[in-house]
């Protein structure tokens, strides 16, 4: 959420408040939802992926661990 932009249009998208964003962070569904929101638009996928130094597959992966159900609808 380092980046501006992307955070507003994250929050604005999912619908939850700064402050509840705050208190869930580490929530596996609040993971789910940012790696849903990146995985929709490949350009902020890769800039993320490449700002933690990540291959974008990995956050792939991780948002794959997170549905185990194969569903993707955290939004």
């Amino acid at each position: 959420m380092g980046d501006d932009r992307l955070a507003g249009r994250f929050l604005d998208l999912s619908g939850i408040g700064v402050q509840d964003l705050r208190e869930s962070v580490a929530s596996p569904a609040i993971g789910a939802a940012a790696l849903d929101f990146l995985a929709a638009h490949e350009p902020d996928l890769r800039a993320c992926a490449s700002a933690l130094g990540l291959p974008p597959e990995d956050l792939i992966a991780a948002r794959d661990a997170l549905h185990p159900d194969g569903r993707n609808d955290a939004f």
